[in-house]
């Protein structure tokens, strides 16, 4: 782990900027506010395959995702199109679609890449036929924040709240667009495992990767932290809403005492839903170019994915 020192920094940003493919909103993650963070230790890299099945072997931890599906959790509308029980929760996966022809602002598009698949989960992060042979030094994913934090607790840590992730992506910059500076490479290199080509049709795997990366494969930011940009998203602990950062405290905030479902529009509605940091292999410029350290997103409790996992602090 790394000791971070906690102290002052600016936290959001403005909610807009340009891009070479225009101007990008993200509302939720204005305005700037100056925010104050206790001292903690963070770990150095997100939890990998590896650690985590060593979590599995000591406790015999079934994840949400490997759990049996209940049918009568599902709408109605959906039942017809189960798979016969019995099957498992799942996760959700990334699937390139053919040619996607669609625009990208839609937020239903997002329907043409992604797919509910009940094997999927962390030993086979793609669904049946996947495994993490070879991939012991990658991200664990298909996780959700149950199973985040049961790992932290076992570990004896816990998840970072999203002013600690922040404070710490940083790395003791401010105002910077990326967790390194402003520029997209440095010296010509790629600083971060992102989405690279057309989305969502064909990751060129420019930066050297497509999927995930081994831990370590980027520089490290300035506190010697890996991976605060891309790769996977991670799991912080606060609920997540888009308009708690007007309203959240100056000093260690810990998020809002419920949260708001993107799905339904309504707060406290349905599986909760919590702060995600840092963007993903899958993140892209044209589209959700959310590996910034300002930027947030979520994580319903129900919908593990296979580009989120986490990792975790502890108290100094």
């Amino acid at each position: 782990m790394i000791k971070i020192q906690g102290g002052e920094t600016s936290m959001g940003s403005a909610g807009d900027f340009e891009t070479p493919y225009g101007t990008k909103y993200f509302p939720e993650e204005s305005p700037i506010r100056k925010i104050e963070v206790t001292g903690f230790w963070m770990d150095e890299t997100e939890v990998t395959n590896d650690q985590f099945a060593a979590f599995v072997k000591a406790t015999s931890y079934v994840t949400y995702a490997e759990r049996e599906a209940k049918i009568e959790d599902f709408p109605e509308e959906a039942k017809p199109y189960l798979p016969k029980p019995p099957f498992h929760q799942g996760s959700i996966v990334f699937t390139p679609p053919k040619e996607f022809k669609g625009s990208l602002e839609d937020p239903s598009s997002a329907l043409s890449w992604w797919r509910w698949e009940h094997t999927a989960n962390w030993r086979q992060p793609l669904g049946e036929g996947s495994d993490i042979s070879n991939k012991g030094s990658h991200p664990v994913v298909c996780v959700n924040f149950e199973d985040a934090s049961a790992y932290a607790k076992w570990a004896g840590k816990r998840l970072p709240t999203e002013a600690e992730w922040e404070f710490a992506a940083r790395g003791g910059l401010v105002g910077k667009m990326y967790v390194w500076g402003d520029e997209m490479k440095v010296d010509g290199q790629w600083m971060a495992n992102t989405f690279h080509g057309e989305f969502p049709n064909r990751d060129s795997g420019e930066d050297g990767f497509v999927g995930s990366s081994p831990i370590k494969a980027f520089a490290p930011n300035g506190y010697g932290l890996y991976d605060m940009a891309g790769n996977a998203w991670e799991i912080c602990s606060d609920f997540y809403d888009p308009e708690y950062p007007s309203k959240c405290e100056s000093c260690d905030p810990k998020g809002p005492e419920t949260w708001f479902n993107r799905t339904s529009g309504r707060k406290g509605q349905g599986a909760a839903h919590h702060v995600t940091k840092g963007g993903s292999f899958l993140c892209h410029i044209s589209y959700c170019m959310r590996y910034r350290p300002a930027a947030r997103h979520s994580m319903e409790e129900d919908s593990p994915a296979n580009h989120t996992g986490f990792r975790c602090v502890k108290d100094l």
